[in-house]
Order: structure tokens, then sequence, then C-alpha cells
């Protein structure tokens, strides 16, 4: 597997990206700056062993909306095309953001619920295990820190029925028995959802960060699983 690292201006994640990409998992990655127009070509010559990760930050500084003008970065109309032929795409925190704000996904990420900045570990129901970015998580609940302002899923109720039917709730928030309640919903997120996936199963948008729990040294080991998964996928497996 080959990780394409976006980078934009504001990003603050590409460094942890890149190293649970590569150091973590012995993964090879790319750093792509965000004014390129074009990915490497190997991305686009080999989707069942490539993956685009959209780090999490501030992108233009969260200037308009989150991800509003990282979307229409040089290098994003190729990203686009990318997913949209098949390619795999993570986008993590502010990368979230930007896959909503691409159509990529459905739905919007709001302010917070309490309108505050959160910074915390949380946990996880990993609602579905069958996805290619899911299938090597070995619990039900993992442990996942967060760290966003706009965090909060909502979309309209047509939309909420189609991904809830879909399957293409990747995560919800919950306690650490694994409830799914209102009490374990950090910012207000509808059905507490902290992440989802495209109809195709090839894009997951999840606003907790996986690269920051996956080594040793940090006493948790729960994200690296999420890398685990991409590594071991194939192209499309939904």
């Amino acid at each position: 597997m080959r990780f394409g690292v976006i980078n934009f201006p504001g990003s603050n994640c590409e460094h942890d990206c890149f190293f649970a990409a590569t150091n973590l998992s012995g993964e090879k990655a790319d750093v792509i700056w965000h004014a390129e127009e074009k990915l490497p070509e190997i991305y686009h010559q080999d989707k069942a062993n490539t993956c685009i990760i959209l780090p999490g930050g501030f992108s233009y500084g969260d200037y308009l909306r989150c991800g509003a003008i990282a979307k229409i970065s040089p290098i994003m109309k190729d990203v686009i095309s990318y997913g949209k032929s098949g390619g795999k795409i993570i986008g993590i925190c502010n990368g979230f953001q930007v896959l909503v704000e691409t159509g990529l996904l459905p739905g919007v990420l709001l302010r917070n619920k309490k309108m505050s900045f959160i910074c915390k570990d949380i946990y996880l129901k990993v609602d579905n295990k069958n996805t290619m970015f899911t299938d090597k998580i070995t619990k039900d609940v993992i442990k996942v820190p967060i760290a966003h302002g706009e965090g909060n899923y909502f979309c309209d109720e047509k939309t909420l029925a189609e991904i809830e039917s879909n399957g293409q709730v990747a995560f919800r928030y919950c306690d650490a028995d694994g409830n799914v309640i209102e009490e374990a919903n950090p910012n207000g997120s509808l059905n507490n959802i902290a992440g989802i996936i495209n109809k195709e199963g090839n894009i997951l948008g999840m606003m907790p960060h996986p690269e920051r729990c996956a080594e040793d040294v940090l006493n948790n080991l729960d994200g690296k699983m999420i890398f685990d998964s991409i590594i071991s996928s194939s192209l499309i497996k939904v």
C-alpha cells in the first residue's frame, strides 16, 4: 500500500499521518502539496494498492467554513477524480470536513453543540466492521482522541435514513461499555455519528484521530487497526 498525504496550508497532522503510514506500518507514503495539479501517476494506475489521506488541522485557517477553501485547492480536482473512480481516501478531522465540502461524502459538519473546541480521548463503537477501513479492528469499542471545534455531523432526514439503511455509519460515539448514548456524544452529532463511508465503500471520513493512537509509546494501538485495515484491503470491499 502506498499512501499519499495531502498537505494544505494550515494542516497540522500531515506528519502524524505520514508517520503512521510509514514508520508504524512499514508502508510507503508521499506528502503532496496542495498546489500540485496531479497526484503521482501510481495512484491512478494502481488504485487497489494506494490510498489518499486528507489530514487534520485548519486548512486555510478554517476561513469561510472548515474545508470550504481546501476543496478548491488545485490538487483536489484530481483527488476527487481518484475517489470517484474507486481510489481509497480517508479524511481525518479537517479532512472529513473537506470530504463533505467536495460532496464525496454526504452531510455537513457544524459547530460543536456547546460551541467550544474539544480535545480529549473518546470511545467509538465500530458500527460496521465489514469495510476496507474497519475489517482488521478486533474490538467492538475503541478509544481514539478528538480535537475539533466543528465536528457536529448533520444531514437532512432523507440522507440520514439512507446512510443508516446502507450501513454507511462506520463509527459512533459511545461510552466505555459501547452504549451509544447522548452523554457520550461530545459534539451533538446526529445519531452519535463519528465517521461515515460513501455508498461504494472506498471513502471514509471520521472526526477522531486514529494516527494519534497508533503506537506503543502512547499506550494505545486502537488507531493502528484502521491503518492495518486499509493496508490489507482490496479495491472495493463493502
